[in-house]
C-alpha cells in the first residue's frame, strides 16, 4: 500500500497525474508477456494493472477474452501467474502492482491464503471485479491482514453511502468507473465525473483513478482535468498486442509510443 502513497505524493510534487496500464499476466506467452511489461514501465508507466486470466470473465469485453484465450493457450496457470509476478516485482522494486481478479480463483486458493500469496510475492492491491461492496467484507478483511490494498470500483451512478463506504474501506486509489458495461477501448468514456471525484475526496476517499474506455491521449488529460489522479487503459493496449504478437519487436515499439503519448497527457 505504501507504494502508492510514495507515487501519488511524487506525482502530485511533479504536477502530473498516474497513467496506469492494465494488461493480462501471461498474454500471448509469459516470455513476451515479462517483456511487455518492462517496455510499458520503461516507457513512462506509473503503476501496473494485471489480470490472472479466467475462463468467465464477466467484466471484460472482447479484447481481454481474446487475450484470456491467448495466455491459456500458452499454459498459463494462476500459479504461474505467481511466478511471473514474483520476477516483475524482482525487477521493478518500486512500482505499485495491483491485480484486476475474479472471485472464484480467489475461492479456489482460499481467501486468507490468496493475499497471503499477493504479499508474498510483492503485490500491493487487489480489485474484485465480480464481487459487489456490500458481500467484500472478507475479502478486504483478508487484504488488510496481509498489507495488500483493497480497491474498490466506483460506479458513475454511485449514491452518497456507496461512496462513503468506499471511501472508508479502499485503499491504495479508488476505481472511477467512466460507465457501466464490459471493458473495451471501442466503448468511449463518458465525461466528466467532478462531481464523484470532488465528494471521494471530501470523504478523504483513497485516489481516484479513471477507467474503462480510456484509449487516447485526450481521454486521459479529460480525466486529470475533472481532478482525477490518473487513467487506467486496458483494452487499447491489448489491442495492440492482439494485433501484433507474430511481430514482437514492432508490438513493443507501439506499446512504447503509445505508453509515452498517454503519460504525457497526463502533465498538469
Amino acid at each position: 500500500m505504501e507504494r502508492y502513497q510514495r507515487l501519488f505524493n511524487q506525482l502530485e510534487a511533479n504536477g502530473e497525474g498516474a497513467f496506469v496500464p492494465f494488461v493480462t499476466l501471461g498474454d500471448p506467452n509469459p516470455e513476451l508477456s515479462l517483456k511487455i511489461i518492462d517496455t510499458l514501465i520503461d516507457a513512462g508507466a506509473d503503476a501496473l494493472e494485471l489480470g490472472i486470466p479466467f475462463s468467465d470473465p464477466l467484466a471484460d469485453g472482447p479484447t481481454i477474452q481474446n487475450a484470456t484465450l491467448r495466455a491459456f493457450a500458452s499454459g498459463v496457470t494462476p500459479s504461474l501467474c505467481f511466478d511471473l509476478l514474483a520476477k516483475i516485482r524482482a525487477r521493478h522494486p518500486n512500482i505499485p502492482i495491483g491485480l484486476l481478479m475474479y472471485a472464484n480463483l480467489i475461492f479456489t486458493r482460499g481467501i486468507d491464503e490468496f493475499y497471503a500469496r499477493c504479499a508474498a510475492v510483492g503485490v500491493d492491491s487487489v480489485l474484485v471485479a465480480d464481487v459487489p461492496f456490500e458481500e467484500s467484507e472478507p475479502f478486504r478483511t483478508a487484504a488488510l491482514r496481509h498489507g495488500v490494498a483493497p480497491i474498490f470500483i466506483c460506479p458513475p451512478n454511485a449514491n452518497d453511502d456507496l461512496l462513503r463506504q468506499i471511501a472508508t474501506h479502499g485503499r491504495g486509489y479508488t476505481y472511477l468507473l467512466s460507465r457501466a458495461g464490459v471493458t473495451g477501448a471501442e466503448n468511449k468514456a463518458h465525461q466528466p465525473l467532478e462531481h464523484l471525484i470532488n465528494r471521494l475526496k471530501e470523504y478523504n476517499a483513497a485516489p481516484a483513478i479513471q477507467g474503462f474506455g480510456i484509449s487516447e491521449p485526450s481521454q486521459v488529460k479529460a480525466s486529470i482535468d475533472s481532478g482525477a489522479a490518473g487513467a487506467i487503459s486496458g483494452s487499447a493496449i491489448v489491442k495492440i498486442i492482439e494485433e501484433l504478437s507474430a511481430k514482437p519487436d514492432e508490438m513493443l515499439n507501439r506499446l512504447a509510443e503509445f505508453v509515452r503519448n498517454m503519460k504525457a497527457a497526463t502533465k498538469r
